[in-house]
């Protein structure tokens, strides 16, 4: 069992048709057949959306995917058609709202690899590859790859673990010239952003995207290059052969699976709310991620 320990009822806005509730974002269409994505609060850990949010973290994903949707414009065209509140939004999807284009979605998680860790590492361990790909021998959990791959992954539902696959399946799935596409589009996309966090001292271990068609041409759609869809480690404490520190939820994970927790993931029992001192760690994380990054403060 799992999924949303609490799942939110959708705030209703006239002239806004609600589509979705994901694990963060709220989705809507608008009069115009435009979609409006909402960042909420919440967060998410062992499939679970826990019933404590992140205060700003919508805020933070989103604009720091505007901000990466800026660096990487002449590189992949995004689905950003405006921030612009919709009329009779309430106050506080300001700085958390998206109006997009509405595209024909890939049903692929396009996974970029330049590091060795997470569900990689755990497939490396028993067979020396990723996602069917041959990698060589001696690497640890942190190692730098030879050079980035694309691992890519079906999307699961809310509460469902995002499953590997191989190059062949998704070639299969949505035919071969797709498959190349989002391949080229991923791996470019992912050395663009390696190199732009390289600069500001952090690594970009492995980052998730999803594409979508708007007529012949792929676009880049939903969050990009978050904490929440990516890995950012600092890059002056990087070090292969053990986990490495992150820009992520990991103080959340950590608590979950501490005794003070009293939780157990393997039961069928939701997890509990988080403590305010956890809260303000995860909190702290996104932002200095966005602060770096960006070289902006947050306000």
């Amino acid at each position: 069992m799992s999924g949303f320990v609490e799942k939110p009822e959708p705030i209703q806005v006239p002239g806004l048709v609600h589509l979705h509730t994901g694990k963060v974002r709220e989705l809507y269409r608008n009069e115009a057949g435009d979609l409006v994505m909402v960042a909420s609060d919440r967060i998410s850990a062992y499939d679970w959306v826990l019933p404590t949010e992140i205060p700003d973290k919508g805020r933070v994903l989103t604009q720091l995917s505007l901000w990466w949707f800026d660096q990487l414009r002449d590189l992949a065209p995004n689905h950003v058609l405006s921030t612009a509140l919709p009329e009779g939004a309430p106050a506080d999807w300001a700085g958390r709202t998206l109006v997009c284009k509405s595209l024909r979605m890939v049903p692929v998680e396009c996974v970029a690899r330049g590091y060795l860790t997470g569900s990689g590492l755990a497939e490396y361990q028993e067979s020396r590859t990723v996602c069917g790909l041959a990698l060589p021998e001696g690497l640890v959990d942190g190692s730098e790859l030879p050079a980035p791959i694309f691992t890519p992954a079906t999307k699961a539902e809310v509460g469902e673990h995002d499953e590997n696959v191989s190059y062949e399946e998704v070639a299969r799935q949505v035919g071969a010239e797709t498959a190349a596409e989002l391949r080229q589009a991923t791996l470019a996309v992912y050395a663009r952003a390696r190199d732009i966090a390289r600069d500001r001292g952090i690594i970009l271990a492995d980052t998730k995207f999803e594409f979508g068609f708007d007529g012949d041409s792929l676009v880049l759609a939903d969050e990009v290059l978050t904490p929440d869809s990516s890995r950012f480690w600092p890059a002056d404490r990087w070090e292969p052969g053990r986990a490495q520190p992150s820009y992520d939820k990991q103080f959340v994970r950590d608590w979950l699976t501490s005794a003070a927790s009293g939780w157990d993931r393997r039961s069928e029992q939701p997890p509990p709310p988080l403590p305010g001192e956890v809260v303000e760690a995860t909190r702290a994380k996104y932002v200095e991620a966005y602060e770096r990054l960006t070289g902006v403060r947050w306000s």
